[in-house]
């Protein structure tokens, strides 16, 4: 659990205060990072030893502009994760604040609207796209999260288009459509739009911290100073630009995750309802979520549990042939109280 509050997956400290005497080793599934990352390249010790440099910056975002179809005139900056960009938005575009209302479409990522609060935004969470009718700039995580929920290109374009008429933007969290680009909005990109990919998450490798933020040329630049020199460590810097530059351990690793998502929900949908998700998670809701969550964590498995709603836990994807066993001998064990519709 976050210092402000917010619930996050991945807390493995927690889940030890939880459960301290569950079986090790704990089997996390309560994030939603790809268990199979892609492989490490051996790297040369001098990425360790001096600032990266802009012939490695220049290597990676030419990568990421082929791998996430930047159109020509778009500009792409680096962060050390997504999660910055999603904190500095607001800070450093403060026009977006005073353009009016800033719509959240929820229940999704608590950060986005953490973000824009924090700064004195005006935030709604809205349910649907029609309530963010009266907002001057909207936040749409797309594919949503936890929910999988995606909305129709167009339906994106048009969000983009009324903001871009208000003084306010269309920020796109895209963290999830690696592996369905045709979710994305890119390769065309609107005017008064800001997309957001995260490469953690797809490759698996949260911890070599690496984001990206794509838009027209103000806001990019805006961005990037913001961050001052050197904001991606050389060794990010060269294992993204091999990773991103691999089409076809992409195609193979989102192939294998869509089959490994079709066996968790065979083996969750008798357990309540499969809300939905993506290739990485699952989102399951029954009434017994309280009681499942800690049968779980007994058995040394840490789920997710959601601050606005006590019948959601999602499911993370089993790494390997024991994780899958553990998790499926903790599943057939379980014995629900009541089973949702």
């Amino acid at each position: 659990m976050a210092e402000d509050g917010i619930w996050h997956g991945g807390d493995l400290a927690q889940a030890r205060t939880l459960f301290p005497d569950a079986p090790q080793p704990w089997i996390d599934l309560s994030t939603g990072i790809n268990p199979i990352p892609y492989p490490l390249p051996e790297l040369p010790l001098s990425l360790w030893q001096r600032l990266p440099g802009a012939d490695g910056e220049a290597a990676l975002l030419a990568a990421a502009r082929t791998a996430y179809r930047v159109p020509p005139g778009v500009h792409i900056v680096a962060a050390p994760g997504t999660q910055i960009l999603i904190d500095l938005l607001p800070r450093v575009l403060p026009s977006l604040v005073h353009a009016g209302p800033v719509a959240v479409l929820g229940p999704t990522y608590a950060e986005h609207a953490q973000a824009w609060r924090k700064v004195g935004a005006d935030v709604t969470e809205a349910t649907t796209p029609a309530e963010t009718a009266d907002a001057a700039s909207v936040v749409v995580v797309n594919p949503n999260n936890p929910d999988g929920r995606s909305l129709p290109v167009a339906d994106l374009a048009a969000l983009a288009a009324r903001c871009a008429m208000r003084g306010g933007m269309l920020i796109l969290d895209e963290a999830f459509a690696d592996f369905t680009p045709e979710n994305s909005l890119l390769p065309t990109l609107p005017p008064a739009t800001i997309v957001l990919r995260s490469f953690g998450k797809t490759y698996g490798l949260a911890g070599v911290r690496l984001g990206f933020a794509i838009g027209e040329e103000g806001p990019m630049a805006v961005l990037r100073a913001a961050m001052g020199p050197w904001a991606v460590a050389g060794p990010a810097l060269e294992i993204g630009a091999q990773a991103l530059a691999d089409s076809e351990w992409l195609a193979a690793a989102g192939a294998a995750r869509a089959a490994d998502a079709t066996r968790l929900d065979a083996l969750l949908s008798p357990l309540g309802r499969i809300v939905g998700g993506t290739a990485l998670f699952r989102l399951l809701a029954t009434p017994d979520a309280p009681a499942l969550f800690a049968h779980l964590g007994r058995h040394g498995l840490y789920v997710r549990r959601f601050q606005n709603d006590a019948t959601w836990l999602r499911f993370g994807l089993p790494g390997d042939a024991e994780a899958w066993r553990r998790l499926e001998a903790a599943l057939a064990s379980f014995a629900p109280r009541a089973v949702s519709a």
